[in-house]
């Protein structure tokens, strides 16, 4: 243990940084009784006087807190909490919690500003935007279900950009089924059950992504149902979205399923042609360019239902007009199309197991590893760049792509489809392996 001076010392230039902070308010009640404890690697341990404290302070200080650490610059990097008696903030406290337990990102584009609002989203949209204003007053939970590719996550995120906005104190979470599942399946092998449910249960807002893969999984629906009525009982505000509505979703629990349907129940029809055609406008201006009508209404033929599907067709026209150096033309996007179509036909050979084989081999990495859950940072760039190139070369659907990537949720083969498309372009060595390996694929 660390001599007490020496604590003491540490603690005095750490407060003193976190008193210009944080309200004066705040630190009397919440910090300035904290005691310092012991040091644990880089990281202080702090004595506080209740679970409860313990909580507030994570959920609200935690970031002024290290930002006064690092001020400090007296050797250590990080704290964490210790409450004598607790089942939670123990000495032996997992340090990786804080990464174990983990919120998925936030898309900032994915705002209700740049949601295209029609006759057939009209209503999910104004209850989205309701939540967002009094979460917990009204429509609590929200249940919103459609097809894949219709907007459903979007307006999650509009959700929590509009909070992070207006109401920064809330404290929101949002995540997917898969990973809240997958983070029950760790809590259960590493008995960190209690810091799962604080995660879980110490929240503002919660919403969850394809809540449809609970079916089949009693265990999590048991731990599910309990964080609901927690959160319920609070006032707290509850998103759900499923690619059906709750009575559809075969095996969920009657006890779920009732509460599901105890709000309100919002789905979100495919888009008709004149709302293809002005999300095709808005995708245009924000990429800040714009279409002749003649181009807009034959992108918008024929697309299907998936606006992604949509957004894919644009980007083709767009990149061809670069690529010959042409302004935008209805006879450009026909051969950006056609060019499309001949490259699939081209390619017919190709075939998801071959895009994996041909990743595994260029980064000598083992097929089950790539498959499975390793989160080393050669094996997660090399399965970003496998989900990438499925989406690009095969065209397959995001959920498709996430089956065979291991079951991964589709809102994860998004992520990382994405981050690859925007590092390619910025980073040349990456650019070339992504080429190296399309390579191998077609030479196959």
């Amino acid at each position: 243990m660390a001599e007490s001076t020496q604590l003491q010392f540490i603690w005095k230039q750490i407060s003193e940084r976190a008193q210009n902070l944080i309200t004066p308010i705040s630190y009397d009640h919440l910090i300035k009784d904290l005691e310092p404890f012991d040091i644990s690697g880089r990281k202080l341990i702090l004595k506080c006087s209740s679970e409860l404290n313990a909580t507030s302070i994570m959920n609200k200080f935690a970031d002024k807190m290290r930002e006064a650490i690092v001020k400090s610059d007296c050797g250590v990097n990080d704290f964490r909490l210790y409450v004598e008696g607790s089942n939670i903030y123990t000495l032996d406290s997992d340090d990786d919690f804080a990464e174990i337990f983990q919120a998925s990102p936030i898309n900032k584009g994915f705002t209700f500003d740049s949601f295209v609002v029609s006759h057939g989203t009209k209503l999910v949209y104004a209850a989205a935007k309701a939540v967002a204003e009094a979460p917990g007053e009204s429509f609590n939970p929200l249940f919103i279900y459609g097809e894949s590719g219709l907007g459903k996550t979007h307006l999650l995120h509009a959700i929590a950009n509009e909070l992070a906005q207006n109401a920064p104190e809330k404290k929101v979470l949002y995540t997917t089924c898969e990973n809240f599942l997958n983070e029950f399946i760790d809590s259960i092998a590493q008995k960190s059950g209690a810091r799962f449910r604080l995660h879980y249960r110490n929240v503002d807002v919660l919403m969850i992504d394809d809540i449809q893969f609970l079916k089949n999984k009693t265990q999590v629906q048991e731990e599910f149902f309990h964080t609901f009525n927690e959160l319920s009982a609070q006032n707290k505000q509850i998103v759900l979205t499923s690619d059906r509505p709750p009575k559809e979703i075969a095996t969920l629990e009657e006890r779920l399923r009732t509460r599901f349907e105890g709000g309100m129940i919002a789905d979100i029809q495919p888009p008709s042609p004149e709302t293809k055609i002005a999300i095709l406008k808005r995708k245009a201006l924000d990429r800040k360019c714009s279409l002749p009508d003649d181009v807009l209404e034959f992108l918008a033929r024929d697309s299907g239902h998936d606006v992604r599907t949509l957004e894919g067709r644009l980007t083709k026209v767009i990149f061809a007009s670069k690529l010959h150096e042409e302004p935008i033309s209805l006879q450009l996007a026909k051969l950006a199309l056609s060019e499309s179509v001949n490259e699939s036909e081209e390619q017919e050979d190709v075939t998801p197991e071959k895009i994996v084989a041909a990743v595994c081999s260029y980064f000598k990495q083992k097929r089950e590893d790539l498959l499975g859950k390793g989160k080393k940072a050669d094996l997660v760039k090399a399965r970003q760049i496998c989900a990438y190139l499925m989406c690009e070369m095969l065209s397959l659907p995001l959920v498709s792509v996430g089956n065979i990537l291991g079951g991964r949720d589709h809102t994860t083969i998004m992520y990382a489809r994405d981050k690859m498309e925007k590092l390619a372009k910025l980073n040349d060595k990456l650019a070339k392996e992504i080429d190296d390996i399309k390579n191998i694929v077609l030479k196959k």
